[in-house]
């Protein structure tokens, strides 16, 4: 057993925690402190509350919210949507019927909601609208993200051209079947100009396909999210993602009932990270940055206070001691 000190955690994609659904239009703020308290004992010291696909009516509430907590954890928002695909398969777990094009006047309108704290966009580069917005935020200093698509590879090319930084949980969010080249995850890959997002809870992506990941972006452009829904720290049952039902399997998977298509997930930072450790073989302290300070810097921003944890290395095991 290792004794470690590391810096907290950095989800940037966080949508929920421990019965509390950072998307259900009656968010209070004590739900919201209740929900980073529970992040904080798996380390997570700052994070980025994550609004998907919604009515803008129900967004705003949300966002609102958000945006009124003084809690120091809270980074910013991170709106996913509502400038997705329309297809299914590339839209994942986002509702068709609220998926709408780019612009910039209604993100504008969004971010007035948020009182400014939106700071990465989530969005598909073929969705119309989709290059002037681009632009549009990487001028205000917001951090775009490519994701739930179906882009051609200009299409890509485009919207890095224009400012796109981040690729949203690779491997996710995109068609179930692919042609073997070229495809949306090799470009995503191959970018070297974009950071990569993944979800390494053993559902979204097998152990082989992460490890390839990681090689193929690098350990100094690979970031660690959660992808976290209210399931993540309970029970099995049912629970929601802005009014759609999902449900926690006893395997800690997270799918819309009755399907296969996952929604979310009950991922913690500390077994994300235990995870990585696993399915790739690289050392612990090459994986800590990947869930703490990358994701910070990637933002111009930085990590918040220290985790005690020990680490087994036969078991391949992370426990959390302290967060200060």
């Amino acid at each position: 057993m290792t004794r470690l000190e590391i810096p907290g955690f950095f989800d940037i994609q966080v949508n929920g925690f421990g019965g509390i659904d950072f998307n259900a239009a009656d968010l209070t703020i004590d739900g919201l402190h209740a929900a980073l308290a529970r992040m904080r004992a798996t380390g997570v010291t700052r994070c980025l509350p994550t609004l998907i696909t919604s009515p803008f009516d129900q967004f705003a509430r949300c966002a609102r919210t958000l945006a009124r907590s003084s809690e120091p954890a809270i980074a910013g928002i991170h709106m996913e949507g509502p400038y997705v695909s329309r297809e299914d398969g590339p839209r994942g777990a986002h509702q068709r019927e609220h998926v709408i094009p780019a612009s910039i006047d209604d993100f504008e309108r969004r971010q007035e909601a948020a009182s400014g704290r939106i700071v990465l966009v989530t969005l598909a580069p073929e969705v119309p609208g989709a290059m002037s917005l681009i632009e549009h935020l990487a001028d205000t200093h917001v951090r775009v993200a490519i994701g739930h698509t179906a882009a051609t590879p200009q299409q890509i090319a485009d919207a890095i051209a224009a400012g796109a930084t981040l690729a949203t949980h690779v491997g996710n969010g995109c068609a179930q079947m692919l042609p073997r080249h070229p495809n949306v995850i090799w470009e995503l890959l191959a970018a070297d100009a974009l950071f990569a997002s993944l979800i390494v809870d053993g559902h979204h992506l097998p152990p082989t396909t992460v490890k390839s990941m990681v090689r193929a972006k690098g350990v100094e452009r690979t970031i660690l999210v959660t992808d976290a829904v209210a399931a993540a720290g309970c029970a099995p049952g049912g629970y929601t993602i802005g009014g759609v039902s999902c449900e926690l399997d006893d395997d800690g998977r997270v799918s819309l009932p009755g399907t296969a298509h996952l929604a979310g997930s009950a991922l913690t930072m500390d077994r994300a990270v235990a995870n990585t450790v696993r399915f790739t073989t690289l050392p612990i302290k090459t994986v800590i940055p990947m869930a703490s300070t990358l994701p910070a810097t990637y933002l111009g921003t930085t990590t918040a206070g220290t985790v005690t944890a020990d680490w087994d290395e036969e078991r391949r095991t992370l426990e959390i001691r302290r967060v200060q």
